[in-house]
């Protein structure tokens, strides 16, 4: 949306050549040996296609959050889960490329840390987030998970990628299809943020680039593969979703994730406060058409399979600070200090953090002293699932797993 909702990936960290010295990471509180929750489940039926949950899961997480591959099958995320986006592969030189290479295939895993309870080995061929997301497949067998590229943070590479379309699918596929974890991945999802419009960066590509390079990807990928994308939900005249051929591009995705999210937050520090994820409009709303309804009602319009659209919830809510009045609509002094990040954090924090008092638009917001923050609950999903289900939407996904409790009280409001 209009702001960073992808927190910045870090400095990547680099293995000693002298000590071969591996990244300390704290043990996952009662982590321990495969038991129970981590035996295999039995191959089920597919799920129906209104039934697609997707969720990102950040390739940084390993780093401060201490959110790893493992959290996901102890926190019962990935019995609800039909679809992982891994976030995220860079964008440079008009090419796909590694993000982190130490956190996706180097990082050592502890046994109280690794998803099948056994401890990496130096000289195995694959360690990192791959091969700990490879351990989930074999206890997930109908989980397919999808390598996500770009973000906020490396969606520039996008204008240069744009200019020769055919290669940088090829250097896309080169990439997933690696031979050392070509099993762990099942498609692409691109996520550039955003054609022929501004992010972190404006592109300038003109309104026909996004479908070239999306026709290319699925040239390339093949009819077999997963290939979706992350993309706005400005639904304004004249915004970001008129500003390339969604529509065009449609026959070429399996599915789009609109970012019903970050509507509204403290970029702008005076407020006035609003919830950034509302569901539907309500009286006093800061911009017209900013709220997800708006969104795939537009994008409906223009043509777009129902089924091929998924509702997008964020994990996470956003906040002012200075504020003294307890509805939406109140003015700030600027951003709620964060965990990570001044303005945001997530919801696991925020449910005792400031409780919420309200809900306004489908979504939740409380006040707590003199900051405001708004998030989704179990409750508020519950209402966006009903309207999910009442539009035939393909499903649901959310930014990301991490920001959930680690029981999964989010994840398990999602039918």
């Amino acid at each position: 949306m209009l702001r960073p909702h992808r927190p910045r990936t870090p400095i990547r960290m680099l293995l000693s050549a002298a000590c071969c010295a591996v990244l300390g990471a704290g043990l996952l509180a009662g982590a321990g040996s495969a038991g129970a929750a981590d035996r295999a489940e039995p191959a089920a039926t597919p799920k129906a296609a209104g039934s697609k949950v997707v969720g990102y899961f950040t390739e940084w997480g390993t780093y401060d959050r201490k959110y790893l591959v493992k959290n996901i099958q102890t926190s019962g995320s990935a019995a609800k889960l039909t679809h992982i986006n891994y976030a995220f592969g860079n964008v440079t030189g008009g090419k796909c490329a590694m993000g982190d290479a130490y956190a996706a295939t180097e990082r050592t895993h502890t046994a109280a840390e690794s998803v099948d309870g056994v401890a990496d080995t130096w000289d195995q061929p694959l360690r990192g987030n791959f091969n700990q997301l490879r351990e989930l497949k074999k206890l997930h067998p109908n989980l397919k998970i999808l390598w996500s590229f770009g973000g906020w943070t490396w969606s520039a590479g996008f204008t240069e990628a744009a200019r020769n379309p055919a290669a940088f699918a090829q250097s896309c596929y080169d990439l997933v299809e690696n031979s050392k974890w070509a099993d762990v991945f099942d498609g692409i999802d691109i996520d550039w943020e955003y054609p022929n419009a501004c992010g972190a960066t404006c592109d300038t590509s003109g309104r026909a680039a996004y479908k070239n390079l999306m026709s290319a990807v699925r040239a390339k990928f093949g009819g077999s593969a997963l290939v979706t994308s992350a993309i706005p939900a400005d639904a304004s005249a004249g915004g970001k979703l008129d500003a390339a051929d969604y529509a065009g591009a449609a026959q070429y995705v399996n599915w789009y994730n609109p970012m019903t999210y970050d509507f509204f937050g403290a970029w702008d520090a005076t407020g006035p406060t609003a919830p950034h994820s509302p569901l539907n409009s309500y009286t006093g709303i800061p911009k017209a058409g900013f709220h997800s309804s708006a969104t795939i009602a537009k994008l409906k319009g223009m043509g777009i399979p129902a089924s091929k659209l998924l509702l997008g919830i964020g994990f996470y809510g956003r906040g002012w600070t200075g504020v003294t009045q307890a509805a939406p609509g109140g003015t700030a002094t600027g951003p709620a200090a964060g965990t990570y990040e001044q303005g945001i954090d997530d919801y696991k924090v925020l449910k005792t953090k400031c409780p919420a008092t309200g809900t306004v638009g489908g979504t939740a917001y409380g006040k707590c002293g003199n900051n405001w923050w708004s998030y989704d609950t179990p409750s508020t999903i519950a209402g966006k699932m009903s309207y999910k289900n009442a539009q035939g939407l393909g499903g649901t996904f959310f930014w990301e797993l991490s920001g959930d409790t680690s029981n999964g009280e989010l994840i398990k409001a999602i039918n």
